[in-house]
């Protein structure tokens, strides 16, 4: 037991608290809104983030497996694995009560809610708490929001990437750590609310690859302010160059990759979203440089470069820093 936890006593535990946690991860065919899950694991942890027990389950995505060489779980393995429905009371009673938690909750909660309203049920959890949140609230002196980098900030050892029981469990034993930090700084813990989503539950099934969905990301979500992007504009962007931070990106059009998921990631690299086109904008994202949308007509008008989904998703994995 650390200093930390010495000090850090049920006495002195905060009281506003969550009473209980329930660390998730799970592996997905792809990023995409119509994705599926393919294997999910839960560690349940009290009050002062202690491992109460585990699991873990494979899932028949009813589809391609995806990304392969990312999970390991091949269509022979998934073969014989339950269906979402067929798990979905099991996973309850591991979410029950608790608040979920995950490294990039946003995402979890999203794949989760969709399994759960194509089963026709709903996930028992109202809040979740995401891990990246937490570490920024506590001012982590972390390089990057990558999991691997909070484990190694904490001296917990990832034994196998992507592997959904594994990663749920480094997530256990980095987000202890941090509970206690919190809490013996008296740091308001980042929850947010999970909404259930109902739109899918009566909505007709999508043609799994290569069809256009009428849902549309964010639809069930509140509008949320970000803050202020803390770099300068650098300009627009060049083709034979990186993005860098400061830089401000539109959207327009429907994107595979959940919107809100896409932004999020746009802001953790450094970038602006910008709502609209101006002279200013750096960089146009648009699978559909052709339709003709308000965004599109203006930065062809103003010159400003464009490119599309899969494009921009390279690009985000090298940003470059802002000017000192």
């Amino acid at each position: 037991m650390t200093m930390l936890d010495d000090r850090t006593t049920a006495a002195t535990w905060p009281a506003a608290y969550p009473q209980g946690y329930a660390v998730v991860d799970v592996e997905t065919t792809g990023l995409a809104r119509d994705d599926r899950i393919v294997s999910a694991a839960v560690y349940r942890l009290d009050a002062q983030g202690d491992v109460e027990d585990h699991w873990y389950t494979l899932v028949n995505p009813e589809r391609d497996p995806g990304p392969v060489w990312i999970h390991g779980l091949t269509s022979d393995v998934l073969e014989g694995a339950p269906l979402f429905a067929e798990i979905a009371e099991e996973f309850s009673a591991r979410l029950d009560g608790r608040v979920l938690v995950a490294h990039n909750a946003m995402f979890d909660w999203q794949m989760i809610a969709r399994e759960y309203a194509r089963a026709e049920r709903t996930a028992p959890v109202r809040q979740r708490l995401c891990t990246i949140a937490l570490s920024k609230e506590l001012a982590l002196p972390l390089p990057n929001h990558k999991l691997a980098t909070l484990a190694a900030h904490f001296g917990v050892v990832q034994q196998r990437a992507h592997d959904a029981l594994d990663d749920a469990r480094v997530l256990s034993e980095a987000f202890r750590p941090s509970l206690h930090a919190a809490a013996e700084k008296g740091v308001r813990l980042p929850l947010l609310e999970c909404r259930p989503l109902t739109e899918w539950a009566s909505a007709p099934a999508r043609p799994l690859i290569g069809a256009q969905s009428s849902y549309r990301a964010g639809s069930w979500r509140p509008a949320r302010k970000r803050p202020a992007c803390p770099y300068p504009n650098p300009g627009r962007y060049e083709s034979d160059k990186p993005l860098k931070q400061g830089m401000r990106v539109a959207f327009s059009g429907d994107t595979s990759v959940d919107r809100e998921l896409l932004e999020d990631r746009t802001v953790e690299a450094g970038l602006h979203v910008a709502g609209s086109i101006s002279r200013l904008t750096s960089l146009l994202v648009t699978n559909d440089p052709d339709a003709g949308t308000s965004k599109t007509v203006k930065a062809k008008s103003f010159g400003t470069p464009i490119v599309d989904e899969a494009a921009y998703a390279h690009l985000l994995r090298d940003v470059a820093p802002a000017d000192g």
